[in-house]
């Protein structure tokens, strides 16, 4: 029987594709008060279940799927989940997250997590309810899209929208494309480091999970209701409120004037075009609807329709910035409707954006230089900005045909397989995962994070609400070396607060003052804020143990060629990051407590962390 604990259901749904079989483990209080949830939580069940040595693929490794203490109560941005498994582009420890709906109804079907292990013989979708889960036959919904799929399960099941949360892998995670992810409540996205591949590999098509009626006991509901108005206010006035009122489309412009948006493959940073894909004429320009997640009136997600011009008739959901810049100006596509499409075809077919982006520029500038050809890439003629030729190659990749089999493997293996000068210019990081849609060069602590991250995406983030709490530096140079290691020292394990509640980062900013509130608000653990911070630096020195065991070495931590470039244009002409990059890692190692040779957590490092006990595992 689950333990009674608030702000947690108690329970993990255990489910082993190998067999069957389907049970239940309890959660404890000191369980929740060390790793909170959602990555937290994962991460537990990662270093106790899979050796760092397994391969993504390998019917041992898990795939966890989590919300936190927060999730399913009325704070906004609590319906996330957290995913937490070995990825397919680094092999190492991974973790991305989704909004959506998911969390929510996790917690009210009467569980924080599902962990996934083993593998079926045959498709299968789990389906989760009020009355309990089971394993149902999935090989219908083979080859479906996202969307699809998502429809076809609702349909077959008898659920109308919003009263099911449906999350799948398309054809790019059933063919096992190595930045495969997993796609639900039209079109949010966990996706980073081909998550979706170990669900193709394990033969799990989709989580099918139905609005239960079963409550989240909390210490303070008067409380967690002040405080869910709180958190809306931080969204609605933070950065003047604009991605509160118009969503990330509104970052475009802004990013090519400071020289971070990610143009023709890092050629350029100018993008005449950018106004085009301003958030506030777009919403005007397309009819746009809002759909907000469980508990959040942020007009953050938009589905959208094209009611003129060749598009006519086209409806999906509103890009986010980072797909507006992958499937734009990084590969010269200068029409916002032809972008809408194209980005939404990347969803439906289950790809994680960013990397798709970094692959079609590449493979736009190799056809440019000669490198690759028509006759190489099935016909195509991969011009800059040329739509039908990008269609069809994402469809190429996402289904592993004719050229596109090796380019689903990874910008960094394309690159690296064609050899020569082309492996010059391509993006990507030492441990093969890929940045974001920035350009990084306008934003070193980003490239510093991304490179050594171990969640195989950022691991920190900036922009906070409570700077002082983290001691940032202030006024931070950007470009000042020195500053950046300290800034990306001092915040790290901020995010990873945010991905352990799981909450939005857009509804929050990593206000970590009223997370803490909320934390106690619903869980009565009564935690400080230094106690809140100590668990996402322990989740971060968990990971980095982790992943150096599974191969994931210092000397993999750094930036491709081209992605370390400097750039020949714009507003940072001529900033250079190559010639600081070795002395801010080894800033950043010894801020963070790191051996600056090894990469371990020194020892008391982790005696601070309380990880002893897990540091044994991996020596």
């Amino acid at each position: 029987m689950a333990t009674q604990l608030n702000g947690s259901t108690g329970k993990v749904l255990r489910v082993d594709l190998t067999s069957g079989k389907i049970w239940d483990d309890t959660l404890d209080e000191a369980t929740i008060r060390r790793f909170l949830g959602g990555t937290g939580l994962g991460v537990k069940y990662m270093t106790d279940l899979v050796d760092p040595k397994t391969n993504w693929s390998d019917p041992k490794n898990i795939f966890f799927i989590g919300s936190g203490p927060l999730g399913g109560l009325r704070i906004p941005g609590c319906a996330s989940v957290s995913v937490v498994t070995k990825g397919a582009q680094t092999n190492g420890l991974t973790s991305t997250q989704s909004n959506g709906n998911l969390g929510a109804h996790l917690k009210w079907c009467g569980y924080d997590a599902i962990v996934v292990s083993g593998a079926s013989p045959t498709w299968k979708y789990l389906y989760l309810h009020d009355g309990g889960a089971e394993l149902r036959d999935a090989s219908h919904l083979v080859g479906k899209d996202t969307w699809q799929t998502e429809e076809a399960i609702k349909e077959e099941l008898g659920y109308k929208e919003r009263t099911m949360s449906v999350f799948s892998i398309g054809p790019a995670g059933e063919n096992l494309v190595k930045f495969a992810g997993i796609f639900g409540d039209r079109g949010h996205a966990a996706a980073h480091n081909g998550v979706g591949a170990v669900l193709g590999a394990k033969k799990l098509k989709a989580f099918a999970v139905a609005r239960g009626t079963k409550k989240v006991p909390v210490v303070n509901q008067e409380l967690i209701n002040e405080l869910g108005r709180q958190t809306t206010e931080v969204a609605k006035t933070f950065g003047g409120g604009n991605v509160y009122t118009w969503g990330t489309s509104r970052v475009v412009p802004g990013a090519e004037t400071a020289g971070w948006l990610p143009v023709k493959n890092y050629l350029t940073n100018v993008f005449p075009e950018k106004d085009l894909f301003d958030g506030a004429r777009l919403r005007s320009l397309f009819k746009s609807t809002n759909y907000p997640c469980y508990a959040c009136s942020s007009h953050h997600y938009e589905l959208m329709a094209i009611t003129e011009g060749k598009n006519a008739g086209f409806a999906g959901k509103e890009p986010e910035y980072e797909q507006w810049a992958s499937m734009g100006p990084q590969i010269q596509v200068k029409d916002p409707a032809d972008v809408l499409v194209i980005a939404n075809l990347v969803d439906q077919m289950g790809m994680e954006t960013n990397e798709t982006g970094w692959i079609i520029g590449w493979v736009m500038e190799c056809y440019e230089k000669g490198a690759l050809t028509k006759k190489d890439l099935d016909g195509l003629e991969m011009t800059w900005g040329n739509v039908s030729a990008v269609m069809e190659l994402i469809k190429n990749i996402a289904n592993r045909r004719g050229y596109g089999n090796i380019l689903a493997e990874g910008v960094k293996y394309a690159a690296e397989k064609l050899g020569g000068e082309a492996v010059k210019w391509a993006v990507f990081t030492g441990k093969g995962n890929s940045p974001r849609g920035h350009d990084h060069r306008g934003r070193w602590v980003e490239m510093l994070d991304t490179c050594i991250s171990d969640t195989g995406t950022l691991q920190t983030q900036m922009l906070l609400n409570n700077r002082e709490i983290w001691n940032m530096p202030t006024p931070f140079d950007i470009f000042n070396p020195d500053q950046v290691a300290q800034a990306e020292a001092n915040s790290t394990g901020s995010m990873t607060i945010s991905d352990c509640l799981v909450q939005c980062w857009f509804c929050a900013f990593n206000d970590t003052k009223l997370q803490t509130e909320a934390i106690n608000a619903a869980t009565g653990l009564n935690m400080t804020i230094d106690e809140v911070k100590k668990v996402g630096r322990r989740i971060i020195n968990i990971m980095r143990l982790y992943n150096l065991k599974a191969g994931l070495r210092p000397d993999k931590e750094k930036p491709s060629v081209r992605y370390s470039s400097t750039p020949v244009d714009g507003p940072n002409k001529d900033k250079a990051i190559v010639p600081h990059w070795e002395n801010m890692v080894s800033k950043y190692y010894t801020l963070m407590g790191w051996d600056r040779s090894t990469g371990m957590p020194l020892p008391e490092t982790i005696k601070a962390l309380d990880i002893e006990d897990i540091a044994k595992k991996f020596k």
